[in-house]
This record gives structure tokens, sequence and C-alpha cells, in this order.
């Protein structure tokens, strides 16, 4: 493979398209079709009564409403559980439609079809619905104390009881020199992308086809789902996940019930139809992440060691578990992060809530390991008066333990066994980077500008490219043009750029001839989908496999056409050439035409591949036993278990005494994700990750009260880091390629956001000597914090303080 663009930080080639207004996204689509709205419930937990819909009958305008007692066959039944786990004992899933119970407030209870939204939405606004209202549950704590059930079936609110454990961890507890336990939280939060979620549908009665766009990380589970749910032949639906504004994890879950009412609708009424979810729909009727009540017992010696790491989770995963226990699973297997940890004991319990469902979100359970792991370190590090920096250094797998085997399962099923890395050298480079063994100085130097100031750090370990496989298609036209499609969608991530550069370096083509397709079932039919950072993993190996199948195919031609041995054939700018022998050569594009044997010639180029023009061989037939016509193949990667990329991030932060404001002024990543396609984008990854890490840190969380009720269901209530709040990102790239798959690649998409709550936490505390033990912290709070006298102090303060005073 030449590496003249594999490696070269290419700028984004969707860009130009994007930031002009010309992409095409989900509402786009569709002008005239009709408009779907919803009624959805107010009540968290509630019995519906009664539906009285006979006002809205009235509204110019409506064309159909339904309920639940509107749906027949799979349509009736609750939606499918995903990911089936056997630990996952007791799964719970909604209707497309409530069923005579509303278990979260914003479930949808009534759809109406109008000739446009206004007037979907005005009927909807007629429509009564009577419900008896139930007791709630909100929050972990609320679940664990089961004085209340969201699912009457499940008295003690327990979807499932994940545990994993390597090693004798009763007997490590009793043994360890030194232990400490405590209890933290990380609240719930949300991914907030740009555009929501949103569904056209539209039916040919003609030929019994349908056609839904879809605002969605997964198009071809979208469609199996679609078939199966509406009874029909997958091979008569399309599904295309057109410009997809931002996605997160969220927009992986499938089917919403909206990918089935729409669709159902258009079938039933003949005509499109679309629905495009508004903003409070996304904050109360779609999925949330991140809660989690953490208690932890470690083990450790007196050089800073762990000996044995024992933690329980309770898990919010809101009112049903579509997703099954993904995030637990990823939270249990993650938390160890790049440590050695003779024996480590998990359990995680998922539990019921009167809220949104919880599904993945950016490092989808990595943040909450991340953050019970890095803080357990910090506390072992102030108990022993240890530099973090070292305790973290005693306690890391070294390079020549490589392959390490964590004795677990991860949550493709396959075991946590790290294919690369090193880790020391992280530490080190990060060191370097923040300047950590400056901190004093720096310190100092606040102090004297009245201000407070803390670093902190937090490492890593983050499973990547999980299967089960994902494929790729790569055609050579007539032309010159190198077609490339993959069934993953893309939402941002430069897709189009990084599979373009994979095929131009393996073809040895310039890049501006490639044309890269995503999320189109018409196009690619077989896929998984775009979530926990697999994208150039599994399809970049994919579109690679059917790169160097189509160039094995162009050199085979070509070496009967120059009578060469194909060995000695190269293709360089989209020639096909003899090495070393200049003249010798023949264009990749009349390599296409001449894999095609023609009958009839259409234009100059096809008279090449005729009968005629060229003498064929009488004991051959024109198109070999076991060949194909067409310069092209298709490939699929499917790997034996995921690889797993690593980093370690810093965070400096800078704390106004007087008003209790946390500025982040210097955040600090060294990243390893393998061989890297393109650095610019990587980098652009991280920064994005980033600014998602200091969101959860310091500003986003789902605020429900005691009923259920999100309070900040708005941007004007909900608060994001603007760009003014996002520190300045500085970088280094470290490179330990994955001896797992060809590219010898791993993920990066969601390596800028993992350990950001647990460095940013470091950090406070390090400036405040106040406990930090939930996260994300705000002012105020941190304004409580400091006025609690009975608050807990970290031993460092303790003898900072001392040190001042002698």
């Amino acid at each position: 493979m030449t590496t003249k663009l594999f490696g070269e930080p290419v700028r984004r080639r969707e860009d130009a398209r994007l930031i002009v207004g010309q992409g095409r996204y989900l509402d786009d689509i569709g002008s005239a079709a009709l408009a779907a709205a919803f009624v959805r419930s107010p009540h968290a937990h509630a019995r519906i009564v009664g539906i009285d819909a006979d006002a809205a009958l009235d509204v110019e305008g409506l064309v159909a409403i339904y309920a639940y007692e509107d749906l027949t066959g799979p349509m009736a039944e609750p939606l499918p559980v995903l990911i089936p786990h056997p630990q996952l004992t007791s799964p719970r899933t909604g209707y497309p439609l409530a069923n005579g119970e509303v278990n979260h407030v914003g479930e949808a209870v009534v759809m109406v079809v109008a000739t446009d939204r206004y007037i979907a939405e005005d009927a909807c606004d007629r429509i009564v619905v009577t419900y008896e209202e139930l007791p709630v549950v909100v929050g972990v704590d609320a679940a664990r104390e089961a004085e209340a059930a969201v699912h009457e079936e499940i008295p003690d609110n327990v979807a499932a009881v994940h545990h994993q454990e390597t090693g004798d961890v009763e007997a490590a507890l009793a043994a360890a020199p030194r232990t400490l336990s405590f209890t933290q939280y990380i609240e719930r939060s949300g991914s907030i992308p740009m555009e929501g979620r949103g569904v056209h549908a539209r039916w040919d009665a003609d030929d019994a086809s349908l056609r839904v766009y879809s605002s969605t990380q997964a198009s071809t589970s979208v469609r199996a789902a679609i078939a199966a749910k509406l009874e029909l032949s997958v091979d008569r639906v399309e599904v295309i996940a057109p410009d997809v504004g931002g996605g997160f994890g969220m927009k992986i879950v499938h089917p919403w019930p909206e990918e089935l009412l729409v669709p159902m609708a258009a079938i039933a009424l003949g005509q499109e139809v679309k629905w495009s979810e508004d903003r409070r729909e996304h904050f109360i009727s779609s999925a949330h992440e991140r809660q989690q009540r953490q208690e932890i017992t470690v083990g450790y010696d007196d050089d800073g060691r762990i000996t044995a790491l024992d933690v329980h989770v309770w898990h919010d995963n809101g009112a049903y578990t579509p997703y099954g226990i993904i995030v637990p699973i990823v939270t249990a297997t993650q938390l160890i992060g790049p440590y050695v940890i003779p024996a480590y004991r998990v359990k995680v319990e998922s539990v019921y809530t009167n809220t949104v469902i919880v599904t993945p979100y950016r490092g989808a359970g990595r943040p909450q390991g991340c953050y019970a792991m890095e803080r357990t370190l910090d506390r072992i590090a102030d108990a022993l008066g240890m530099d973090r920096a070292l305790v973290r250094e005693r306690n890391l797998i070294q390079p020549d333990q490589f392959p390490y085997d964590q004795h677990l399962t991860f949550q493709d099923g396959r075991p946590v066994i790290y294919d690369s890395g090193d880790y020391p050298g992280l530490m080190a480079k990060l060191k370097a980077l923040v300047g950590w063994d400056d901190a004093a100085s720096l310190r100092s130097a606040a102090e004297a500008r009245g201000k407070l100031l803390g670093i902190g750090m937090a490492m890593y370990v983050e499973g990547t490219g999980p299967g089960p496989y994902e494929g790729g298609h790569v055609q050579v036209l007539g032309s010159g043009k190198v077609l490339v499609s993959t069934g993953l969608t893309s939402q941002g991530q430069g897709h189009e750029t990084v599979f373009a550069q994979i095929v131009a370096s393996e073809l040895g083509v310039p890049i501006e001839d490639v044309e890269v397709h995503t999320g189109d079932t018409r196009r690619f039919g077989y896929a998984v989908g775009t979530f926990a950072s697999r994208a150039a993993v599994m399809s970049g190996n994919a579109v690679a496999l059917a790169a160097r199948g189509v160039r094995e195919k162009a050199l085979r031609i070509a070496a009967d056409v120059l009578e060469a041995d194909p060995g000695d054939l190269e293709i360089d700018d989209g020639l096909v050439q003899v090495k070393g022998t200049p003249g010798a050569s023949i264009p990749l594009r009349t390599i296409a035409v001449l894999s095609n044997p023609l009958r009839y010639a259409f234009d100059e180029a096809a008279k090449q591949a005729t009968q005629f023009a060229i003498p064929g061989s009488d004991d051959k037939p024109p198109v070999a036993v076991g060949d194909a016509p067409g310069l092209e193949h298709r490939d699929y990667y499917s790997p034996i278990r995921s690889t797993f990329a690593s980093g370690a991030h810093a965070a400096v932060v800078e704390i106004d005494p007087a008003t209790w404001e946390i500025d982040v002024v210097t955040y600090a990543v060294v990243h390893d994700c393998g061989n890297v396609v393109n650095p610019m984008i990587v980098e652009g990854q991280v920064h994005g990750g980033v600014a998602q890490g200091v969101g959860g840190a310091l500003y986003e969380r789902m605020a429900y009260d005691a009923d259920g009720q999100l309070q900040n269901a708005s941007f004007m209530d909900f608060l994001m880091p603007f760009a003014s709040e996002v520190p300045d990102v500085v970088i280094d790239h470290q490179q330990t390629p994955s001896p797992l798959n060809p590219l010898g690649i791993k993920g990066a998409g969601e390596a800028g956001v993992i350990p950001g709550t647990a460095a940013i936490a470091s950090a406070i505390e390090d400036a405040t000597g106040r406990r930090i033990a939930s996260m994300p912290i705000a002012p105020s709070q941190l304004y409580d914090l400091m006025r609690d006298e009975n608050a807990e102090r970290t031993m460092a303060s303790a003898a900072r303080t001392t040190g001042a005073r002698a």
C-alpha cells in the first residue's frame, strides 16, 4: 500500500458542502409530505384512563389520528430488546404508542397526521387524555430504596445485575496493608446533537416498496426493524440516512417509535409522511446517559500499588431497556483502565426509574468507569501523601506485557485483551505536555492573581471497533471515478475523507477521483452501525480489503494487456505501469472498461471491450470461471475481538474564590489510536470530545424533580459550554499499531470525552482541598461545599495549610 495519503492531514472533503448550506438533512426532504405530531405524556408514571379525540376531528387539515388501539400485529407488541443478555433478567420496553400506562414524561400516547405540522400540533392540543397518576421513582437512590416500582411486576426496580470478577477479591482485601472505601456519584446528562431525530416515509403501492429516510446511526438495522414490525419483505424496504446533524450514540437506538409509526401511516394513507423532532421532544422523549452511584473499596500497599478493587455500581437505565445493558458492561470492563489490578470484582445493578431511557452517549459507560478508577487513584495518592502521577505510574501495565488479558468479557461478548500500547509512554508525554512538575509554580502565580489553581489527570483504555462486521464495496468506472460504499452511517466524523484516503492509497489513484457513500441500504445492505469508535476500524479495514481486491483484478487484467507479470506492475496516479519502465502503462479507467466484455458499444471507450476489438482465446470464456464482469470488489472485515485505544488527559483549572467560577485554563491530551489515517480529523474528534467532557464536568445535568418532571428541558435552562468555556487543547500523539487488523488502526471517536470528568474533578479537588464526590459541579455547588464545615478535606490540602502556617 502506498502511504502518500494514509497518515496525511487531508482537509475534510465534506465540509465545503456542509458549511455553505448545501447539506441534505432529514427536514430538507419531503416538503410536500403530510406531517406527524405526537401527544406525549405530561406525567412520569400514570395509567391511561381514556383518550377523547372528538374535539380534534373538527380541525381543518386533519388526516388521521392513531392510538395504541389502532395498532395491529407486531406493531401492537412491545419494542424489541436489541441486545439480550442472560444477566438482563427483567427487560422491559415500551410500545410504539403507550399501552395503558406511561412510564416517563414525554412517552408517546397519540400520533396525529395532518397537512402540515402546525395543524397537527393544533389537533394534538385538542385531544384530551385522562390519566390516573401513580407513584414516581426518580434517581438511583430512590430506585434502590424501592418504596415504589416503575413496573409493578418488578418490585425491586432491578432490571439486571451484571457481575464480573477476576482473582480472589475477598482474600486480597483482607491481606491488603491498606484499604479505603468511598461512595461517589455522576449525574444524568444527554448528547444534545444539533439535529434531533426525524423520519420521512414514502410508500409506492404499485410495486409495494417503502423508502424511509431517518436521521439514524444504523440504517440497515432500522430497515430490518421496519420490515419486521410492518410485516414487509426486507427487500421491499429501503432506508437511507441523509446528512445527519450529530448523533453521539443516541441515534444508534432503533427502532424509535416514530421510525415505525411514520412508515405505518405512509402505507395506510398512501401519502408521504414526515416527522421532525423539536427540541423539547428531544429532551423528554429521546435518550439520556451517565447517572451512576459508585461504591468503591480498594486495597493497596505502602507504595501505592493496588492489590484489590471491589466496585458496586447502581446504574440508572431509565424507564425501559431497549439497548440492553451495554452501558453497564462497558463501565464494568473499561473501569480498570491501563492498570494492573490483581483482584477485581464489579457488580452493576441496572435499575428502572420514571425517566427517559438511558442508551449510549459518546463514551457509553467509559466516562463513568474512568471516573471511578481515576478518583480511586487520587484518593490513594492523597492517603499516602504521594504524587498522583507516581501512583499511576506504579500501577501501569508495561509495554512488554502485551497482549494483556484482563480476564473480563467485553460488550461484544469477546475477551478484554489489550492488543497493544505503551501506557508509561503516554504518562511521560502528558507530564511534559501539561507541565505537571511545575504545578507548584503555577499555583503560586495564580495565588498572586487572587485565584486558586489546581491540576488533575486521568488515563483510560477504550475498547474500539467491536464486531461483528462491516463491509465495503469499491468499483472503478470507465470514467476513472472510484465509487466506495459502506453500510454504516456518518454524523460528521469525516468518513467521506478518511475512507477516500484509504481507498486512494490502496489503489494508487488521486483522492479527487474517489466518491464515498454511506448509510444507504440501496448501495449496501449489510452493516451494523456507527458506534463505539468503530467506523475507521471496521469500515476502514473493509474498504481497504475491497480496494485490494480491485487492485488484484486490475493488475491481472493489465498484465494480459501489457504482457507482463502482475508482480511487476504498480498503480500510481491512476496509471497501471511496469515498475521501472516508463511508457509501458495503461490507465486504470481503461482496465475498468476491459473488465466488462461487451456486445454493444455505447461510447468510444466501450468499443475497447467489444468482441471484435481485442482477439480473445478460443479456449477461454470472456468472463473467467469464478470471476465477474466489472472492476469492482466487495469485502467484509470481521474482527476476532475489539482493539483497545488509550490516552491520558490533564486539566488545569483556575477558580475565583469570590464567585467560585471554575475556568479550565489548560487541557492536554496524549492519544494513541494506533496508525492514524488522518491526524487532522483525529484531532478534530478529540477537540469535540473534550468540549463534551468539559460540559459533562461543569455544566450539563438533566435535572429531574421528585415528580419526574425535567426542570431544564430547553436551551434556556440546560447549560452547555460555549466556545468561550472550552479551553484550547494541546495534543500529542503516540502510535502503537494494532496487530488485529490489516491497517493497524484503533478507534478515536470517543477519546476526547472519556477522562474529562475525572481529570477536572481531580483538578478542582487539588485547587480547593475539598473532596469532590459528585459530578458535574456548578459554582453554586462549589460555593456550598466550601462553606460546609463538615465537608471532607483532602490530606494534601491539610498538609499545604500546615506548611503555610509554619
